[in-house]
Formats: C-alpha cells, structure tokens, sequence
C-alpha cells in the first residue's frame, strides 16, 4: 500500500460519443474547469479560427473532426485527472476500443436531438465486455430536442443499461432555463453565451419552495415539481456500488458549447469515479497497490509534433512507481529499457514528468521499440490481456505513385499501421501491399499523412476482399496445403502471421467447414504476437 495516498488522488477516464454529439467541446470544457486552458477552441464548423485543443494532427484541423485519441492531464480539487478524448467517428472505432482498455470509466455524451445514434450502441457494447461505469452527458439541451422521458427511456431501451438522473431540466430549446441539481438540491439558471462558471446556485429546500415560482414562473415551477416527485419516488439515491459494477448510469443535462451543466458532472465525477483498479494478464492479476512497476501501451502516435519526426508510445502505469531514467524490463523483446524524457501530456503539449503513478498516461519517445500491448515490468514476463487487434473490413492494395519515394513509403506505412488505425498485409510469396481498415475515411487519413509526414504518394486500388481472419493450426502440412491452394488470398501482416483474405462471407464458411484442423480467428489479441 505503499502508493495508496497517489492512487487515491488519480482518476483515468475517456469521453466518448456519436460523431457531433459534442465530445471535443466537452473536454474543452472540463479543461477550463481543471485551469489546464484559458480559451476553448469552437469546434462548430471547418471554418473555425481557434482549433480545439484535443485535435492536434493536420487533417483534424481541416475537417473539424477528431481522428486520434488525445491524451490531456490536468488537476481539479487536488485529484489529478488524465482524460483521453476518443474519436467519434465510426471509421476509427478501433483507435476507441483500444483506447477503452486504458482507463477505468467513461463520460458517455450522448446529443438531446438525435438521441442514442449507431456508434454509441457499439461504444456502449464496449464498455459492457470490460463492465466499465459509465456517466451519461445529455448534452445540446438549449436546442430543440426530445422529451426528456422519452429520451431516458430510449437511452435505457437502446444501451440496455439502467439510468440514475442527477440533474433535471427545465425545459428545452429557446425555452431551455436551467437544470436542477437533484442530489445537492438546487437550481442553477440558463444563460446562453456565458461562461457558466461563475453563476450563482439558488438553494431550494424541497420541491415546494416559493423561489422555484419565483425564478422560473407558476407553470415551470409546478412541472419541475411533478418531476421531482416522480423521479425521487422512482430512482431515489445513488447506489454507488451499484455505478461502480457498471449497472447503473447516472445523468446529467446541459450545454457543453455554454459550458452549462458541466461543473455539477465533473464535480460528481471526482467524488463517485472509481481510482484505479486491478489488471488481469497472461500469468496473474496485477495488484495495483503492488510495490513493483507494470504497464502495457495502448497506442503509438508518429509525428506529434511534425517540425521532429517524434513517435511516441502512450503507456499506462498498472502497479508500482514509473521514474525517469530508470531501466526497465521490455517483456516482448526480452530487454531492458530506460527513458531519459518521459512525458505528460495537454494534447499537442508535452512536459517532461519525473514520475508516474497507477493510473497515469505517459508518454514515451519511441525509436521502433514498441507495439500496441507491449508491457514494461521491473523483470517479471506477463502480458496485460484483451487489448485486440480487430478484423479490417475494406482493402486496399497500396500503389506507389512516386517510385523514388520508396523507401518514405515503406517507412510511413510501417509507421501509420503500428499506430493502429490500419493493418498492413503483403501477399504471401509476393510484394503487394495490402491496407485493412474499418472505415473508408481511415485511407484518405493515411494517404494525407503519407503526402504530408512521409513526402510518399500513393493511391489505393479497391480489393474484392470480405475479411481478413488469422490462421494457424497445429497440424503444418494442412496449413501449408491450403497456403499453396490459396495464394491470393493469403497474406502476412507486419508480425509474419498468416492472414486469409476472404471474399465473401459464404467463401469463409466453406473454408472453415473444409479445414477443420486451421483456426480462423477474427481477432489477434496482442499478447499472443510475443515471439
């Protein structure tokens, strides 16, 4: 327990969302709150001037989207908050998924006008596998929306996950005038274009107090009350074990763009998030009170800053104290490692820490070391477990349109894919370049970085292909037989294993009905790629 008061203090959290819901201008909120900055960027359309402080990369810039999980450290009431805002578009879910094993809750936002979209029922599905606690953002409550029972009941329908509202509001749209604190019993008005943080709390002593008529009007006043009432009598007080094990949501209303209804969240944030939590691996549970370091990284950014050519690995801490210029054990390469510049991070910001506790994002600078899932320890061999690599689901061959630019090519491409956000596959027996990705925006991301980081142009030719699976079997004559029977659609990704591109998904079947002694797997979890 020796790092029990610094693991008590910490609280490592993602904000996820539907692409637009207003997850970026959230962050930018709870940073003003943290004092981490003084200006929020807008992030309403491509025009904007002042960019959000989580996007960082060139093309997020040009399309007013993220595309790159941000990593942003910041203190608030003497706890020390690491936040990773997450992409919301469905083509990078898988930089998302990743980035979910990395911390222990989630705020999920979730847009009062569209209500729960596509991409938040799979986030959700997400956090569900891993039972993480989630907190509901309703957010855009000063526009035109849905019926905030009926958007509740649809939350709870679609995402299969119980809800605790600790805010309510009045109203909505132009009509939208304020929120209702239900756990601290108070009222805070609505006021569009402020900031939000300074407005005076009106204390209200139960549902029948003259000030409620007197702030919000007879009408207002008696519908906040039959409110109140009703979800009192319904949901009564939070059961914080109950949040915890990830079977209850609490709610919260607002409006991140008027920065309203967010301080009453981060507030409740830092009492009820859980700190950080045991991890399982390969060989045992990993103890986060235990003395001795462990970390795994969970994401690889080339070019954070495009001025050095830098690579940084994202690594978070598990157990024990990370210290600069310590040695530590590469478990997947069997060697050790010291880190003479570690960082934390505010997004684009780097500034160099001295030491890191559970539950810390650091970030280390990268020579061609790391892999997505590689653990670090203080000598012990284990794997931290469930980090995924997922199946693409389009392809591309990768054509060369510059040939004296092959060599920027070859190392772009290995760069971009270790990040993650595409795998890379070359024909067996040949030299075609394959990319799998989830998304087709996911391309045009990496031909614009190829261009721009790498000086290499291509273009991609679309491939006729399904899925990818990964193969193995036990018995090497069969898996050498069906290489030899289908050398089109086999291929290796950047670790030598072997891949089967399929064409259909009737093609897969077949092929799993006619080899029952290969595995085809859909997933690869990393661990497994040590050698």
């Amino acid at each position: 327990m020796k790092y029990q008061k610094e693991i008590r203090k910490r609280r490592t959290f993602a904000i996820i969302s539907h692409p637009d819901a207003g997850k970026t201008t959230l962050t930018e909120k709870l940073l003003l709150f943290g004092g981490a900055i003084q200006v929020a960027g807008a992030v309403k359309s491509n025009k904007i001037k002042k960019f959000a402080t989580s996007d960082f990369m060139e093309i997020e810039r040009q399309r007013g989207i993220s595309v790159a999980t941000s990593v942003m450290t910041f203190m608030y009431q003497d706890i020390f908050i690491n936040l990773l805002d997450t992409p919301g578009h469905k083509d990078f879910a898988e930089d998302t998924y990743r980035t979910l094993t990395a911390v222990d809750s989630v705020i999920l936002v979730i847009d009062s006008v569209n209500g729960v979209e596509a991409q938040t029922k799979r986030l959700m599905q997400v956090c569900r596998m891993r039972a993480t606690p989630v907190i509901v953002f309703i957010n855009k409550m000063d526009r035109d929306g849905k019926n905030r029972f009926d958007l509740l009941e649809e939350i709870e329908k679609e995402l299969a996950i119980q809800l605790h509202p600790m805010t309510w509001p009045i109203n909505s749209g132009k009509e939208f005038k304020g929120v209702y604190n239900l756990h601290d019993k108070n009222l805070r008005l609505f006021a569009a274009n402020t900031k939000g943080v300074e407005e005076e709390l009106i204390s209200v002593e139960n549902s029948g107090d003259k000030i409620l008529t007197e702030k919000l009007g007879e009408k207002d006043a008696a519908t906040l009350k039959e409110d109140i009432e009703l979800v009192d009598t319904v949901h009564g007080e939070l059961n914080n074990k109950e949040y915890l094990a990830a079977n209850v949501a609490p709610v919260f209303f607002g409006s991140a763009i008027n920065n309203f209804g967010v301080k009453e969240m981060l507030d409740t944030f830092i009492r009820i998030a859980p700190t950080p939590s045991n991890r399982e691996t390969s060989v045992r549970e990993i103890n986060v009170h235990e003395e001795k370091f462990s970390g795994f990284v969970f994401k690889i950014h080339a070019n954070l800053d495009p001025k050095h050519r830098d690579r940084i690995a994202f690594m978070r801490v598990c157990s024990g104290k990370f210290e600069r210029n310590k040695y530590y054990h590469h478990v997947r390469l069997d060697k050790d490692i010291r880190f003479s510049n570690p960082y934390s991070f505010m997004a684009r910001e780097k500034s160099m820490l001295e030491d890191a506790f559970p539950g810390d994002v650091v970030g280390l600078f990268d020579t061609g070391n790391f892999k997505i899932g590689d653990t670090l320890t203080e000598g012990e061999s284990f794997f931290f477990t469930g980090i995924p690599t997922f199946s693409p689901e389009i392809f591309k061959e990768v054509v060369n349109k510059d040939p004296m630019k092959t060599k920027q090519l070859e190392k772009g491409l290995l760069q971009l894919t270790d990040e993650g956000v595409a795998q890379l596959f070359t024909q067996h027996g040949g030299n075609k370049k394959i990319i799998g990705c989830v998304g087709e925006l996911q391309f045009e991301v990496i031909q614009y970085r190829l261009l721009h980081e790498y000086g290499a142009s291509v273009q991609f030719n679309s491939l006729p292909f399904y899925k990818a699976c990964w193969i193995s079997s036990k018995d090497a004559n069969k898996l050498n037989e069906f290489i030899r029977f289908k050398p089109g659609h086999v291929g290796v990704d950047k670790d030598g294993y072997l891949v089967y591109l399929a064409n259909s998904e009737w093609f897969l079947n077949t092929e799993r009905n006619n080899n029952p002694d290969i595995e085809f797997n859909f997933t690869n979890e990393v661990h497994k790629n040590s050698k």
